[in-house]
């Protein structure tokens, strides 16, 4: 473990965490009862050994030559509970100390530490702003393409229309009632509806007016609009005789 200089001793384990001396936090809190006394008396709150914390051997030794101190390495979760339950000044003051602590730990690990961190960072950010373009850039788009006809484009189409049917009637030579030219209106209608997917003409999109301005422009009644119209100019058979 790394030790790190900090007011209570702290350790920077391998796997990035952050663990708190024993035996410094015990001294900061200036407890009177011997640290081995005191550790065995806060194991009782529910600490366990290797999750809450680690006991390893210190490096001091007693002037007699006796045993090793042993020591242990706090998670920064159990040096908290620790400080508040001695019930005094120097207990808040601790942990006060460890929430900033966890709180810097935390805002270092998000930030990019290598070149190459930083790299993708910028890169992220970059691909971030572009979507963030091209969602409007897309929205945009869609609002032009999708916009009314205007005013003027509407008459244009209208008259188109008309024009369309009256083209046909002269160049056929047609003489037609208003029933028969209505056919014709409603045929070369349901072809603009059937190409724009709409019900009304008034339902007509800016990106449609190509397409509807070029069917005017080459439509020839179906079939079966000729041959209705056809059958309107027939006499009615007389039953009587």
């Amino acid at each position: 473990m790394i030790q790190m200089n900090e007011l209570i001793k702290t350790f920077k384990q391998k796997d990035g965490s952050v663990a708190v001396d024993g035996r410094d936090l015990h001294n900061f809190l200036e407890v009177k009862e011997r640290y081995n006394d005191w550790f065995k008396d806060m194991q009782k709150y529910g600490f366990t050994e290797n999750v809450d914390f680690i006991s390893f051997t210190g490096k001091r030794v007693k002037p007699q030559g006796g045993r090793p101190q042993i020591n242990h390495a706090l998670t920064l979760d159990m040096a908290k509970e620790l400080s508040m339950i001695q019930r005094t000044d120097r207990g808040k003051q601790a942990r006060q100390y460890f929430i900033s602590m966890e709180k810097r730990a935390k805002a270092q690990q998000q930030l990019p530490q290598t070149p190459e961190e930083k790299i993708m960072l910028l890169l992220q950010n970059a691909n971030e702003d572009n979507k963030k373009i091209n969602q409007i850039d897309n929205r945009v788009k869609d609002l032009e393409h999708n916009k009314p006809l205007t005013p003027g484009e509407y008459n244009y189409i209208s008259h188109a229309v008309g024009g369309a049917v009256n083209t046909y009637v002269q160049t056929h030579h047609l003489i037609l009632t208003t029933k028969q030219r209505g056919k014709l209106y409603k045929d070369i209608n349901g072809g603009i509806k059937q190409i724009a997917g709409i019900q009304t003409r008034a339902q007509l999109r800016e990106k449609d007016f190509e397409n509807v301005d070029r069917y005017i422009r080459n439509w020839v009644p179906s079939t079966a609009t000729i041959l209705i119209i056809k059958q309107l100019s027939e006499p009615v058979a007389s039953n009587e005789g």
